[in-house]
């Protein structure tokens, strides 16, 4: 667990996201807590770590999401050098398909 983001605050919000009970509550909540832009952002990464882990290519990557190839690099860093968040939460949709 990363010591450089948990506080009292991240706590309070990320009880608030474990309490969302399906996928329409999460829109409700993140449309109120982001900004479109935010959210954009968030699910680009999510999209170019899912496509880094296919093996695609930057360009293929950046052709599809728009993503700059520094937002690719940071996701791809965070793939191989992280706190493994990444593969936790693709390991878990995997298993619940």
């Amino acid at each position: 667990m990363s010591k450089r983001i948990q506080n009292e605050a991240t706590d309070g919000l990320f009880h608030a996201i474990l309490s969302l009970q399906n996928m329409e509550e999460c829109y409700t909540f993140f449309e109120d807590v982001c900004t479109i832009n935010e959210i954009q952002s968030l699910s680009q990464r999510f999209e170019v770590a899912k496509l880094l882990r296919e093996k695609k290519t930057y360009l293929e990557i950046a052709e599809k999401t728009g993503a700059s190839t520094a937002t690719i690099s940071r996701v791809n860093r965070s793939l191989n050098y992280g706190n493994d968040g990444y593969d936790m939460v693709f390991r878990r949709m995997e298993e619940n398909v």
